[in-house]
């Protein structure tokens, strides 16, 4: 499948500086917490030897006095996308799963744009003129990558027989594996791609497990990765700023009670109901915080969906005390249908029964219970009966 990449260096850092112009050509990186650990995801082109995915400490051994600033990921994706959005009125089959990177499938463009330079030029017109974009088409989206990748600031690099040649040269720092597979093939000898396409396969699966194959298809340009387009679906976005910080739970349900009563407005005049929803939190210190929470069955109303909430916001606790807040709702439902019952005893006994199910649902664990016989031939009087969940 023919691919067109989209990549913006830096895409990070740039959103960064969009808003703070004053970094602008300052040693600076952004980083990510993971678990305990703090972890580079953007840096200044300057930085030399610091790479995505290493951590902070070994980043400040080699740049001791670097600006260091904690990720506003909600900020790079509302900005990313924007990106997509335009893109997608150019073609359907548009991916964005990475914020800075961005891959087209074209095939079949050729009725719409006479040639692929002609589309390349109307997609890079597309996006924002506020980054500095580079565009590689070739089969497969980890060539089409590379041939934007190895690009200077408006470069459109169209690469069609010339893969083997292209590759032949490239670093095997720029393969898309951890940094621990990159610092074992240095310690073999394998520098560059060009080596890599040429060792057995067999050494390389010997050393890497089923990775090793995929590693040397890599190095040699081929990549059947599928390509995933966006899928469109109801979304409703919100956020806000506290008038003060604050570490208290009930402080911070307020304000989210708050925003899905709003949300509940806007998916009621489509009788649309929350299936999945990210939260996402901001300390003062910019630390962020996000969870995903998903619903057994589209919840209807404020009130069945805020003890989900709760449960997930008292078992993950924040990383400091929260300036921002907000919300994303990415699916959106109805609840199934079911026939009801005729006779009307069933139909009561039917809904006490659902309400129970929901009840349980939210608290995570049975609530009411029923005494069944077991054991009754048992001479011990506590082992001939049993306690069993009501909706069993």
């Amino acid at each position: 499948m023919k691919i067109l990449c989209i990549h913006i260096p830096h895409f990070p850092l740039n959103c960064e500086i969009h808003r703070h112009p004053e970094l602008a050509g300052q040693e600076a990186a952004i980083v990510f917490a993971e678990g305990s650990q703090k972890i580079i995801l953007d840096y200044a082109s300057g930085l030399k030897g610091i790479q995505q995915g290493m951590l902070l400490q070994q980043a400040l051994s080699m740049y001791a006095g670097m600006e260091i600033l904690q990720a506003d990921m909600q900020h790079y994706w509302s900005v990313f996308n924007r990106i997509l959005d335009d893109l997608e009125l150019k073609s359907p089959l548009v991916e964005g799963l990475e914020p800075g990177n961005i891959y087209i499938g074209i095939d079949g463009m050729q009725l719409i744009y006479p040639s692929d330079e002609m589309l390349a030029k109307t997609v890079q017109e597309t996006v924002s003129s506020a980054f500095e974009s580079r565009i590689g088409i070739a089969e497969g989206k980890f060539a089409a990558f590379m041939a934007a990748f190895q690009g200077r600031a408006g470069d459109i690099r169209i690469l069609n027989g010339e893969v083997p040649s292209f590759f032949e040269s490239l670093s095997c720092d720029l393969l898309p594996v951890s940094l621990k597979i990159k610092e074992r093939l240095h310690q073999f000898g394998l520098h560059t791609m060009g080596q890599m396409a040429r060792v057995p396969v067999s050494h390389l699966q010997s050393q890497f497990g089923p990775e090793g194959g995929r590693i040397q298809q890599l190095a040699r340009g081929h990549d059947d990765t599928p390509l995933y387009p966006r899928m469109s679906e109801e979304t409703f976005e919100e956020s806000t700023t506290l008038a003060s910080i604050t570490v208290s739970l009930d402080l911070i349900m307020m304000a989210l009670e708050s925003m899905l009563l709003q949300a509940f407005i806007f998916l009621g005049q489509k009788r649309l109901g929350i299936s999945r929803i990210t939260l996402w939190t901001r300390s003062w210190v910019s630390e962020h915080w996000e969870q995903d929470i998903r619903f057994k069955e589209p919840v209807m109303n404020a009130k069945a969906a805020i003890s989900r909430i709760r449960q997930a916001v008292e078992t993950f606790p924040q990383p400091g005390p929260v300036e921002q807040l907000g919300m994303k709702i990415t699916g959106t439902g109805r609840p199934q249908g079911r026939q009801n019952s005729l006779i009307s005893g069933v139909r009561a006994q039917e809904r006490l029964l659902d309400e129970i199910k929901q009840l349980e649902f939210r608290l995570g664990a049975p609530q009411l219970f029923q005494v069944k016989e077991v054991e009754s031939w048992s001479r011990m009087p506590e082992r001939r009966y049993t306690l069993a969940p009501l909706n069993n």
